[in-house]
């Protein structure tokens, strides 16, 4: 078990908070411009998808180094959909697009895609209890500008 302690304060307005964990690293919300926000900062379910992404993204990182893929460079975009349950709404679909740079071969940039959502991802794992999620990926070579 391993224990995960942050502090959250308000920077300005109803809504800008900055979430700062131990280290000093930090990242800012904001409400939704409906109920008062600015835009100074993601909104918590959408700072869930950055999650989603970022611990894939490492995920792959890693899996590609063991298959020795010359993987250069990766940018995922994320397309969910959400529904109203009671008073909260979740995520019911979530498309991930994986946009791979690189020398790499695609059956390896789809089993890496395949551990990590199925196996590694903390918050894939955690997504899943309430949305499908699915994705797509390309490889770029290098060549294109």
């Amino acid at each position: 078990m391993s224990n995960v302690k942050l502090s959250l304060t308000r920077k300005s307005g109803k809504f800008h908070l900055e979430s700062t964990n131990e280290d000093g690293s930090s990242v800012d919300t904001d409400g939704s411009p409906d109920i008062g926000g600015q835009g100074n900062g993601l909104r918590p379910m959408e700072l869930l998808l950055a999650g989603l992404a970022s611990c894939s993204a490492i995920d792959i990182v890693l899996i590609m180094e063991k298959q020795r893929q010359q993987l250069e460079d990766i940018r995922i975009d994320v397309n969910a959909n959400r529904v109203k349950v009671g008073n909260h709404s979740e995520y019911s679909t979530i498309h991930m697009s994986f946009h791979f740079y690189g020398s790499i071969k695609d059956e390896k940039a789809q089993r890496a895609i395949d551990l990590s959502l199925d196996e590694y991802c903390s918050v894939a794992q955690i997504l899943k209890k309430t949305a499908k999620i699915t994705y797509d990926f390309d490889i770029n070579d290098g060549h294109e500008g």
